[in-house]
């Protein structure tokens, strides 16, 4: 039986990749940060079903001496490090904890890693906010990196630092740089997340409008459970490297929010408001993958499109707000 340890395993994605390597016959262990929101953190690894199959043990990627004895406990086969404080708009106000946490956070994994479980095939989870300030119009792996925010500066960091490791000591170290994907765990902060939560509570009746930043930035959105799939997959080379995943469609906020409300018979414009307390500070205005290597070489390549995905994000919300009422 292989063995994977999840950092991060409480997110969207960690939680998609625990269901994913369980029904591949994995032992999952997961890291788990103590906090006084310990009786909730499960939520996610719930709503999938698999909370009481994933072991989850206690550490912090700020912590070394704990990494060392959880790899030490645990002797993964895989490591996969989604841990960072990832919500792009706090990283302004919290930057040097994003550093701490995402950028260091993956330095103090790697180390542990070389250090304990140098055998071990690891897994870097890389941003396309390292991207930010487009150099090119579709964005691959050789496209130069203008992180825009404190948040991709930190992911940066970690990537770079990924690619050094291998290189210097010879770990099975591979980056997925993944663009924007979103499913019904993403968390209520993210855009899209906002987007289909508050249609699901105008819809039922619960609020009249949603407030919302700039409708004009454009992503390249996909669905995290396909991402998922792309991370394993990296692992299972013979050879470690760095992938970008995407669907290579580019969309705006703007048409996002008309699918979610036309989804449920409303128009968008009827409810949307722009406030600029939602702006940032230096916005990433176009982000467009172009997975033409993954597709190559892993074989991998998304299943689900954005209507989809939209459709079973506000369906969940509903189902949500509904249970509650």
């Amino acid at each position: 039986m292989k063995r994977a340890l999840i950092t991060g395993v409480t997110g969207q994605d960690g939680a998609y990749l625990s269901q994913l390597l369980l029904g591949k016959g994995y032992k999952v262990y997961g890291l788990l940060r103590r906090s006084a929101s310990a009786d909730v953190v499960g939520e996610r690894l719930r709503w999938l079903g698999i909370l009481d199959q994933v072991e989850l043990v206690d550490g912090n990627l700020t912590d070394i001496s704990s990494l060392i004895r959880v790899l030490q406990d645990t002797a993964p086969d895989e490591v996969y490090n989604l841990g960072a404080q990832s919500f792009v708009k706090a990283s302004w106000n919290q930057p040097l904890l994003t550093g701490n946490v995402t950028a260091m956070g993956a330095g103090n994994m790697l180390e542990a890693v070389r250090l304990v479980r140098p055998q071990a095939r690891f897994y870097q989870a890389s941003s396309s906010e390292m991207y930010g300030l487009i150099q090119e119009a579709s964005q691959s792996e050789k496209t130069p990196f203008y992180p825009r925010s404190p948040y991709a500066v930190a992911k940066l960091y970690a990537h770079w630092l990924t690619v050094n490791y291998r290189e210097s000591f010879g770990l099975h170290a591979s980056s997925g740089i993944l663009f924007n994907h979103e499913s019904p765990l993403r968390g209520i902060e993210f855009v899209t997340r906002k987007v289909t939560d508050g249609v699901a509570r105008i819809k039922l009746g619960l609020a009249k409008e949603l407030p919302m930043g700039n409708l004009d930035a454009t992503r390249d959105w996909g669905h995290a459970r396909d991402y998922v799939r792309g991370m394993w997959l990296m692992l299972q080379q013979d050879t470690p490297d760095d992938y970008v995943l995407a669907t290579g469609r580019t969309v705006s906020v703007r048409e996002f929010c008309r699918l979610a409300f036309a989804h449920v018979g409303l128009n968008y414009e009827d409810h949307v408001r722009v406030d600029e307390a939602f702006m940032r500070p230096a916005e990433v205005d176009v982000l467009l993958g172009d997975p033409a290597k993954a597709k190559r070489v892993l074989g991998w390549q998304p299943d689900v499109q954005l209507e989809q995905l939209v459709a079973e994000m506000v369906e969940a919300d509903l189902k949500r707000h509904s249970a509650r009422g």
